[in-house]
């Protein structure tokens, strides 16, 4: 079930309000350019911005994500891209070229099972010699040691963001947002958890679900942090 952040229409309404910095684009821009798909589906396509604006360049864009509220925020920003309401273990048989995985969406499956389906779920969404392309946080970086901030508060909404890391029980890390709402004085709150494979595990895992890794990157603008996986679907 996906994260209230993502899947209450009131949290998933601010979601590009409170993260809206999406500097990893360009880089996944340049990669997309470099493969030349025709058919694009965006796993995990959350509110939309990626998949809006690879549709914006000429691209078949399908979304898909688990999470209703934050596809209806996604509607809103173009209508060129087939959204569905899909999670990746459930994907249409679109027939891709490319798979794509931004963000955090690679690490929200904490168990062997859940990644396994939707390594599955997308390899049965390519077509034969199709791409998938996703990041990863690197465990040995411990970059959780680094998300705790301040409160965050927007004028134009009235909300007050607060974060709270959780349990670090490697490979799972969990944390935790608190949404204060000025008007009417209601705080929602989400869970999360990501897990945090290594590389040599991922690896392994995209072999097991016939992929063949063609590439293994680093993130040019979070140096040192994150793999980028680059592979292809095998026979």
């Amino acid at each position: 079930m996906p994260d209230a952040l993502f899947s209450d229409p009131r949290l998933a309404a601010l979601y590009d309000v409170f993260d809206s910095d999406r500097g990893d684009l360009p880089a996944y821009l340049a990669i997309v350019e470099s493969l030349r798909p025709e058919r694009i589906i965006d796993v995990g396509c959350g509110t939309g911005t990626f998949a809006a604006l690879l549709a914006e360049r000429g691209y078949t864009v399908v979304g898909a994500d688990p999470a209703g509220a934050s596809l209806d925020v996604a509607r809103g920003k173009s209508a060129a891209v087939t959204w569905v309401h899909a999670g990746a273990d459930e994907l249409p048989e679109v027939g891709a070229d490319l798979a794509l995985m931004t963000g955090n969406v690679a690490q929200v499956f904490v168990t062997d099972e859940e990644w396994a389906g939707a390594l599955r779920g997308i390899r049965g969404a390519l077509r034969d010699g199709g791409h998938l392309v996703f990041e990863a946080r690197r465990p040995e970086f411990r970059g959780w040691e680094e998300w705790a901030h301040e409160p965050i508060f927007d004028e134009e909404s009235g909300v007050e963001r607060r974060f709270t890391l959780g349990a670090v029980d490697l490979p799972l890390v969990s944390f935790r947002y608190e949404y204060h709402f000025d008007a009417d004085g209601a705080t929602l709150t989400s869970e999360s958890t990501l897990r945090f494979r290594s590389r040599e595990e991922i690896e392994e895992s995209l072999r097991t679900a016939g992929f063949e890794v063609l590439e293994v990157r680093d993130a040019p603008d979070r140096p040192g942090r994150e793999n980028v996986f680059i592979a292809t679907t095998l026979p």
